[in-house]
């Protein structure tokens, strides 16, 4: 039988899964977005919905309370940065910087937020203390080839610290939002600093 002559509408999985991803997608930067206008406590499952565009019913199917969307908001924005952040090859200090410079200037808002904001609740810290680890595996990886021959030294962890300080968020907010420097000048001012460290015998 012909049900789109018998005035059936056919059903599209492909398009009605695109369609709830896209909502999804809506209702988590929603959060994001209404997070970085006010304090944690503003972001509320109707703020968000009106923000959206959804009801908070649709909020609640989908994510099922406001600490659920909170914690898929967050999970969300975790995987965005270390997508972005794991595109670096180990040992290249320019595009390690270049990559870093790309995080900070699209999220570093966010992440300076979130930081302001953590001894204020639980659910923030824990979020703060998440990207903390991921920022200081990423320098463990990024310059592994600086750090493997101290392995085993006091230095290897003295050296690591190094970097995670040189590379933290709060460098960057120092000389490109405080200091007024462009992002080259802070790509710049990063590879001197990182270049006592990164010196290839």
């Amino acid at each position: 039988m012909n049900t789109a002559a018998a005035g059936t509408r056919p059903y599209s999985s492909p398009k009605r899964a695109t369609s709830a991803q896209e909502t999804g997608r809506r209702i988590l930067q929603a959060t994001e977005d209404l997070f970085m206008e006010g304090p944690l406590a503003d972001v509320t499952l109707g703020a968000v919905a009106a923000r959206a565009g959804v009801t908070v019913q649709t909020i609640i199917r989908r994510f099922g309370d406001r600490a659920g969307l909170i914690d898929a908001s967050a999970k969300a924005a975790t995987a965005r940065v270390d997508n972005q952040r794991s595109a670096v090859p180990p040992g290249d200090v320019p595009a390690a910087v270049d990559n870093l410079l790309e995080h900070y200037e699209t999220t570093g808002a966010l992440a300076l937020k979130l930081l302001a904001e953590e001894q204020t609740s639980p659910v923030l810290a824990e979020i703060t203390g998440g990207a903390r680890r991921l920022h200081r595996e990423w320098c463990r990886r990024v310059f592994a080839p600086f750090l493997d021959p101290l392995k085993g030294s006091p230095d290897h962890d003295r050296r690591l610290a190094q970097f995670v300080a040189l590379c933290d968020v709060y460098t960057w907010k120092l000389l490109r939002l405080d200091a007024g420097l462009s992002r080259g000048q802070v790509a710049r001012s990063l590879l001197e600093m990182l270049e006592p460290f990164t010196r290839r015998p």
